[in-house]
């Protein structure tokens, strides 16, 4: 993925260097990677868990499918880190599945709906990309809110291994 410039955001490719300092909860070597400071929680055991679920080796293997999409959120003119737009690896079968976080202090901007936005367009653009899926807990307000802000419609639902029902939600190529 190329980095993309927002009206307020810089969206920077996530490299394997920067994930294995993340992984390394080497927040020095992460900051330095990415060329911005990250948030104070930032890296931590949640972070890693929900961000990048594939195995260190899995990621070295295959970097450009494992990191595929995925992105930094930077305030466009601050070298800051306040969030993250990840996809679940490069789909093989069309549908990109995305998932994006905004740290705690820099919430109830609009930052998720405009990171967001520009990483599905940016998704969308490929032609072996056909659609987008986003997944959130019913009672996940604001994650209502980006998902439906940025145009994606209620397709069904699907369980949680262990927090119940996750309600999908899909943008197709026009």
């Amino acid at each position: 993925m190329p980095a993309i410039t927002t009206e307020r955001l810089r969206l920077v490719p996530i490299t394997l260097e920067a994930i294995e300092a993340v992984l390394d909860h080497d927040k020095a070597r992460a900051e330095a990677a990415v060329g911005a400071q990250f948030p104070d929680a930032w890296p931590n055991d949640d972070l890693v868990a929900l961000g990048f679920p594939f195995s260190r080796a899995a990621l070295r293997a295959a970097p450009e499918i494992r990191l595929w999409g995925d992105s930094l959120v930077l305030l466009k003119d601050e070298p800051r880190v306040v969030g993250s737009v990840v996809f679940h690896g490069h789909p093989a079968d069309g549908v990109a599945e995305v998932a994006y976080s905004i740290e705690e202090s820099s919430r109830c901007r609009g930052f998720a709906v405009e990171a967001v936005a520009a990483c599905v367009e940016w998704a969308l653009s490929h032609p072996t990309i056909r659609a987008v899926q986003a997944t959130t807990f019913p009672w996940h307000v604001a994650s209502l809110g980006v998902i439906r802000r940025i145009g994606m419609v209620h397709i069904g639902e699907r369980d949680h291994d262990s927090l119940g029902e996750l309600l999908v939600f899909e943008r197709r190529k026009p």
